[in-house]
């Protein structure tokens, strides 16, 4: 089972309210199990260099079924996972990619960027509760 455009579309949607009440402007990005995209916005004024960002969050948390806030004490010097994001063309490992699931199934996952990692995952949050 993979996340709907429905679906992607409230998750888009439930994100950019949030990014609003907290004065940000993202670019927010939702792909199905397999990373492929959903959906995708960037809200006015938002840095173009974050598209890629929330798409490699996306993907990211898709690809290793996790949300990428939980990738980031696994992948400093040293640590188990350390360069991982070398590899995929290219992963985020810091927090905005949260993944969207259907009971205990993940079904995708959604990418945020423009602002703090802080606010990057709680706007990602926002649009994964939308489901």
């Amino acid at each position: 089972m993979n996340v709907t455009l429905e679906q992607a579309e409230k998750i888009v949607a439930a994100a950019r309210k949030k990014a609003k009440e907290i004065d940000c402007k993202m670019d927010i990005c939702v792909v199905d199990s397999g990373s492929n995209l959903v959906a995708f916005a960037r809200m006015d004024g938002a840095w173009i260099g974050s598209v890629d960002i929330a798409i490699k969050k996306a993907r990211t948390a898709a690809w290793f079924m996790m949300d990428t806030k939980s990738l980031t004490p696994l992948v400093g010097p040293g640590k188990s996972l350390y360069q991982i994001e070398q590899s995929n063309g290219g992963l985020i490992t810091f927090p905005g990619g949260v993944v969207l699931k259907n009971g205990d199934e993940i079904i995708g996952a959604v990418g945020v960027s423009g602002d703090t990692v802080e606010n990057d995952h709680a706007v990602a949050e926002a649009g994964a509760s939308a489901l």
